[in-house]
């Protein structure tokens, strides 16, 4: 059994095609920019949000050093920002809600922007594209995120999109788990 994290990025892997275009929503220490950057190639781009100047600057060291910078939009904006999004159909769009791991915890993702964020991906998904949410919810706030990120991919319709929830359900201190939509 894969951990959430290696799952949902299969799920990318499958869905992206050489050349083109996706979304890493939080890019955190860049590790999911790096990752899309390779899947989408040399002729493809990866548009990466972070609300935190410290995310960004990790990100683009982690970018330059796997030499894909070129490939790579980074913007120090709230991901629930629709004028920062590219004005094309994305073939992936990749979350990891909750805190910048080694940042400041009290810094988190929260309801209200990750759902208006998601609404923004599933609008922009392509047929057969992927949005993938890792959600840790052991932290204040996360539980309560989980729950609105949940409540709006089962509201989705089953004749447009296809919904997964992967998780560990006998693990100690409440494991990240997948939430996984594809437009069919």
């Amino acid at each position: 059994m894969k951990k959430p994290l290696l799952f949902a990025q299969d799920l990318v892997r499958d869905a992206v095609k050489a050349g083109e275009i996706v979304v890493d929503a939080t890019c955190g220490n860049g590790h999911d920019t790096v990752f899309l950057a390779q899947c989408v190639g040399a002729e493809g781009h990866v548009y990466a949000f972070d609300i935190q100047e410290e995310a960004i600057e990790s990100t683009k060291k982690r970018i330059k050093s796997a030499g894909v910078q070129e490939r790579v939009t980074l913007n120090h904006a709230n991901h629930a920002n629709r004028e920062a999004w590219p004005q094309t159909q994305l073939a992936a769009v990749m979350f990891n809600l909750g805190y910048l791991p080694g940042g400041n915890h009290a810094i988190i993702t929260r309801a209200e922007t990750t759902v208006s964020a998601l609404q923004i991906a599933v609008n922009s998904l392509k047929k057969n594209g992927i949005i993938t949410l890792v959600v840790y919810t052991g932290h204040p706030g996360g539980a309560d995120e989980y729950h609105a990120v949940r409540n709006f991919c089962a509201a989705l319709s089953r004749q447009n999109f296809a919904v997964l929830e992967y998780q560990f359900i006998n693990q100690l201190n409440q494991p990240p788990l997948l939430l996984a939509v594809k437009r069919l």
